[in-house]
């Protein structure tokens, strides 16, 4: 049986949120062993010197695209870098909960960013079950209440920011892939968070005098696990998926498979940690799914019409 573009498109876009899900119960566990920084810098080693083995794509390769570096700097800038530190840094002023509820913004964030700079437009239908995919989201994390004293309007906004940077980067990267190869495109990025991370980990312990403390981590297999889990599928991998994706699909599309990712989130705290699923869950976990179909769906729908 053969795959179509639009299939494969469509199964890379729900690996990628598969394994996005299981991203925070690794993230949890590494930031035992280090600080969000350096947990940062030793992921992107990893993806780096990984993606450097299978030649993704190869020094050769990366001097003949001198020319792109300059355009895929600020989708690098967009993600990992912004995405990765506003996140982290808005949650040292903001619970998690607050910043799910602001997260789930992103499909919305990217729908009005590819109208505006990549004309692409949904159709009313695709509007109504993107808006159910994030109302689903946001229910996950608003029925069982939400403690408003452990918010602050710093917390919020950085948070707020790091979902419009990833929303910028789906935009920007769907426009990028027109001409770069998905694996191309990633290894920049890989590259990029390998020198930024790094250089800002190295000088903040040089500053303070630790510089010994960088190498610690790397002593716990668990932190070498994490690692490995997070620099190679959480970005390397994901990142080609996405970037394949969004060479074929519409930005607006590729994003809303990142409702899926939270039920993934919900499924792997059952199984890994042992936490307990309200009744509210599952009906977060319809609505994120049903939004998703719907909006392929309708678009299938669209396409037929548009033939006759």
């Amino acid at each position: 049986m053969k795959f179509t573009l639009q299939q494969k498109a469509v199964t890379a876009a729900i690996i990628n949120a598969i394994i996005v899900g299981f991203s925070p119960i690794f993230v949890k566990q590494s930031l035992s062993y280090a600080d969000p920084l350096d947990s940062l810098a030793h992921r992107f080693t990893i993806s780096f010197l990984v993606a450097t083995l299978l030649a993704f794509p190869g020094w050769k390769q990366l001097k003949a695209m001198r020319k792109e570096w300059f355009t895929v700097v600020p989708l690098a800038l967009l993600n990992p870098s912004l995405f990765f530190a506003l996140q982290a840094f808005g949650l040292l002023h903001a619970s998690s909960a607050v910043a799910g509820i602001v997260q789930a913004t992103v499909p919305i964030f990217t729908m009005i960013l590819s109208a505006l700079f990549l004309k692409e437009h949904s159709s009313t239908a695709q509007r109504l079950f993107t808006l159910l995919s994030v109302a689903g989201i946001i229910l996950v994390f608003v029925v069982p209440g939400v403690d408003a004293s452990s918010t602050s309007l710093l917390g919020i906004t950085l948070i707020l920011l790091s979902a419009l940077s990833l929303a910028g980067y789906t935009t920007l990267a769907r426009k990028l892939t027109r001409t770069l190869r998905p694996k191309d495109l990633t290894y920049m990025m890989i590259l990029f968070g390998f020198v930024v991370f790094n250089v800002i980990a190295l000088i903040k312990h040089g500053y303070a005098g630790t510089l010994g403390s960088y190498f610690v981590p790397l002593q716990e297999p668990v932190f070498i696990a994490d690692m490995l889990f997070l620099g190679v599928l959480s970005f390397l991998v994901t990142s080609f998926l996405s970037n394949y994706a969004l060479s074929i699909l519409e930005a607006s599309k590729v994003s809303v498979f990142a409702g899926l990712s939270t039920v993934v989130t919900i499924a792997g705290g059952v199984l890994l940690l042992n936490e307990q699923l309200g009744w509210y869950h599952w009906v977060c976990a319809v609505m994120i799914v049903a939004g998703v179909m719907g909006v392929n769906l309708s678009k299938t729908k669209i396409r037929l019409n548009s033939r006759k």
